[in-house]
């Protein structure tokens, strides 16, 4: 039964699909065949349903709309050519176990980028929703461009068509959403259309259909190129198999989020990868994990990919009994159901919720979604990852380095950071206490410098480091830990650590930095350290001092009002 849902599922997407391509409609009932029950046999995800997507579809039709007439059989075979550099691509990186490279394109990335595309998917929809007569090649704003100048163009058959359409999908999905109301809207223009285009009235215009389709099953056709286009068919691969991959991860672990499951991201790209090198070679194009066929699969009780299996089985058999109705189904219908898809993509609630959360994250999902808009969706993608991956090495390149003090409120008297306590007191003149939160790495040398001697009082030589939380240094962080030694020994002082951890030690011996520290430098209790390093304080200093805020601190010589805690004990 879920197989029997996909296949119903698959039929109207698939055509609108491979219209959004650039492709006849027979190739997205091609790539919702083969592909489905490679990825199937081969993936990791028990549920998710593989085939044509908005994201790929869209991705390829605009890469390749400049190099070929749209549709043509030079168009046809660049399609399928870069399906199979894609499959390649897709296998490597799972044989050499580099799944986790889709870990870097961040969810802002992917929200930004389908919010974009969702946008894009409604511009050029518009060209059948309304009618339009287009020049091949035009852009999206440029659908929109001309939709505005010309308004006389418009076929209001075709408008008629497409509210029909989504009226239709719209009632039943709210009245019925177990109803498969996307096959019953589409039936619906379907029957407008058919009514109008045989009523011969004066006023009604011809509504546009898809025209006739070949037979379902998929025909071997190996594509051929050039090897003067082959550099450019890679690079546009490559950033087809980011994409590719982003959305397949990401709905398996989505669908996994819900039933349970482990993922193994490197078996499930072997899958797909797979799925696109057989596909390209019968005749389907680029092709991943599909969400809108993937939940629905689970929820109507796929337990096995089996379900896929059937689905691809019963998706030929209903194309063979029904190719002369298919062959009748109206553009308008299809531009109706790519809008109603444009609008489920753009997830408002989503932005909105990134926007409150965190501010950085909202500008990398706004940047990918206007680049998206503006440029290459392959190179819209790699500038919000560059972005993402910017925004999180200045992040960690700024580890926090907190002042520390004794909290004289508790008896524990906790070492605790400077702007968490109720009042600040005095610090001590001579032993400054900081605690370092975050791997230390190159970039982040520069501010860890800065910051351990931004808020030093004259006179504080000494330094004890609590870096617990420092769970990585590399050669550089090591090198500016000897010549902070060096300068405070130089200086009269000297430097402490509390709790280094085994990879820091490890760094620290391999440099030779341990050795000129000595073990006598590192502590593993904070009450053993200040017994070590206060009597090693400037006597003279302390007799003065009116901070004492360590216990081990010795009697000063000069008078200071008691607090009102010490006046209540009294």
């Amino acid at each position: 039964m879920a197989g029997l849902l996909g296949a119903v599922l698959a039929l109207p997407q698939g055509v609108a699909f491979a219209t959004l391509a650039g492709l006849p409609p027979q190739y997205g009932i091609y790539s919702a065949v083969v592909p489905c029950v490679v990825a199937a046999l081969f993936g990791s995800s028990l549920h998710v349903v593989s085939g044509p997507t908005n994201a790929n579809s869209l991705a390829l039709f605009a890469m390749l709309s400049p190099l070929a007439l749209v549709g043509s059989p030079d168009y046809v075979n660049l399609a399928l050519a870069i399906t199979v550099a894609v499959g390649l691509l897709q296998l490597c990186i799972g044989v050499f176990r580099l799944g986790s490279l889709a870990n870097f394109i961040s969810p802002s990335v992917l929200l930004g980028f389908t919010c974009g595309a969702a946008m894009l998917i409604g511009l050029f929809a518009l060209k059948d929703l309304f009618g339009l007569q287009l020049p091949p090649g035009t852009s999206a704003f440029g659908v929109l461009k001309y939709l505005v100048t010309h308004i006389d163009a418009i076929n209001w058959s075709a408008v008629l068509v497409g509210v029909g359409t989504l009226g239709t999908t719209l009632i039943v999905r709210r009245l019925a959403r177990h109803w498969p109301f996307m096959l019953l809207g589409l039936m619906a223009g379907f029957g407008i259309a058919y009514g109008l285009n045989r009523s011969g009235l004066s006023w009604v215009q011809h509504v546009s259909v898809v025209g006739a389709i070949p037979s379902p099953l998929p025909p071997l056709h190996i594509p051929q190129v050039s090897l003067a286009a082959l550099p450019n068919l890679l690079g546009m691969a490559a950033a087809l198999t980011i994409v590719a991959i982003g959305q397949s991860i990401s709905i398996a672990k989505a669908v996994a989020l819900r039933s349970g499951q482990q993922i193994d991201s490197n078996r499930e790209i072997i899958g797909q990868g797979l799925s696109n090198i057989v596909g390209g070679i019968f005749s389907s194009y680029v092709s991943c994990g599909s969400l809108n066929r993937s939940m629905p699969n689970f929820e109507a009780g796929a337990r096995t990919p089996l379900s896929s299996v059937f689905a691809a089985v019963a998706l030929v058999t209903l194309v063979s009994v029904s190719a002369a109705v298919l062959e009748q189904i109206p553009l308008a219908a299809i531009g109706a159901m790519l809008i109603l898809v444009a609008w489920g993509l753009f997830d408002v609630e989503r932005l909105r919720r990134v926007s409150r959360l965190n501010r950085t994250e909202f500008a990398i999902a706004l940047s990918t979604l206007i680049a998206t808009l503006v440029l290459r969706l392959e190179v819209a993608v790699l500038l919000g990852t560059a972005l993402s991956l910017g925004a999180y090495l200045y992040q960690t390149s700024r580890p926090a380095i907190r002042n520390l003090l004794p909290d004289a409120n508790r008896i524990e008297r906790t070492f605790t950071p400077l702007d968490e306590l109720p009042e600040v007191p005095e610090v001590c003149p001579q032993l400054r206490l900081v605690r370092i939160e975050g791997a230390i790495f190159f970039g982040a040398v520069p501010h860890v410098t800065e910051q351990l001697h931004a808020d030093e009082r004259n006179g504080q030589k000494f330094v004890l480091a609590m870096v617990k939380s420092m769970n990585f240094i590399d050669l550089a962080a090591a090198e500016m830990w000897e010549k902070e030694l060096k300068e405070r020994r130089e200086g009269g002082g000297d430097l402490y650590f509390h709790r280094p951890r085994r990879q820091v030690l490890d760094t620290w011996k391999r440099s030779g930095f341990l050795q000129t520290l000595g073990h006598k430098n590192i502590f593993y209790g904070k009450d053993d350290a200040l017994k070590h390093i206060v009597p090693r304080l400037d006597p003279a200093v302390c007799a003065t001092c009116r901070a004492r805020v360590f216990n081990e601190c010795p009697p000063s010589l000069v008078s200071r009002t008691p607090d009102a805690s010490e006046q209540q004990c009294s």
